[in-house]
């Protein structure tokens, strides 16, 4: 899988990760900001496996995610 196709098919699992939550009410999250979440877990790790990185977008709970963005928030990091 070339680097384009998989930043495509990230791009495309975190999309759906957004409309997921859309549905259950945040009205307002992106795909950018899921990916933001998600990958702020791989800062001192590195990334890791293609398999490891979709059960991590795929499994993301809102809070988690609401979490993340709270102290994203605190820490002055708008997205």
């Amino acid at each position: 899988m070339s680097d384009e196709e998989l930043a495509a098919t990230i791009e495309e699992l975190c999309q759906s990760k957004a409309e997921e939550f859309r549905l259950i009410g945040y009205e307002h999250v992106t795909g950018k900001e899921v990916w933001e979440c998600v990958n702020a877990k791989y800062v001192k790790t590195g990334q890791p496996e293609l398999h490891q990185l979709v059960n991590d977008i795929l499994s993301l709970k809102v809070t988690q995610f609401m979490n993340f963005m709270t102290m994203s928030a605190y820490k002055g990091n708008p997205f």
